[in-house]
């Protein structure tokens, strides 16, 4: 949680479930950063943003979905808000807010300056011992990551990996995996980046 007292930013984002025709748990909906971004490129996130004046943050997750990847928010249920998350180095107070959608519909890259690919992630193939991984930045720090995408060659990590790997183990669906399995991150993912934990940038209102 944010310091009594400080003046973070906030922000929201959507950690959106969706029903399969499979017999699994679902899919997760995340999107790719774009890689001609300045900071952060080619980061995978949740869909999100600042929260503006008179937003809650459910209003401001829900919206900036639908900015950025066409989401109907009619299509969709919000069923939970997870607490407020602190990002020191970025100084930004992140809620995520989680919703269901029992009938997925359409979505396509509506603004392809903040966005370069949307992932549709089977839940069962993010808890696949395969493809969970330590993610180690150049400054030392080491965090849980996924390899996604259709050959596992885009790694999910930072702010985001985090959220889905606690809320993997709050829930009990994690298994056990190999924890000495370590990647470093891709130089591409680290232009610009003078931190270790502020991916948490879907788009380029959080650098102003």
């Amino acid at each position: 949680m944010p310091p009594e007292g400080n003046t973070a930013r906030r922000g929201a984002v959507l950690m959106l479930f969706a029903d399969t025709d499979g017999d699994g748990r679902g899919e997760l909906l995340l999107t790719e950063r774009a890689h001609h971004m300045r900071s952060h490129p080619g980061q995978v996130s949740f869909p999100g943003g600042m929260i503006d004046e008179g937003e809650s943050p459910v209003e401001a997750a829900v919206r900036e979905a639908e900015e950025e990847i066409g989401l109907d928010p009619a299509e969709i249920e919000v069923f939970a808000e997870l607490p407020e998350l602190w990002l020191p180095p970025s100084n930004f107070a992140v809620t995520p807010i989680l919703g269901y959608w029992r009938h997925r519909g359409e979505v396509s890259v509506v603004s392809p300056d903040e966005v370069h690919e949307i992932h549709h992630v089977e839940i069962d193939d993010l808890l696949a011992a395969e493809n969970r991984i330590n993610v180690r930045h150049p400054s030392g720090w080491l965090g849980p990551g996924f390899l996604i995408g259709p050959d596992r060659d885009v790694i999910l990590w930072g702010f985001t990996a985090g959220i889905i790997a606690r809320l993997f183990d709050f829930v009990g669906w994690s298994h056990e995996w190999d924890t000495d399995r370590v990647r470093d991150l891709p130089p591409y993912m680290l232009q610009g980046d003078a931190t270790t934990t502020a991916d948490f940038k879907p788009n380029t209102r959080f650098e102003e």
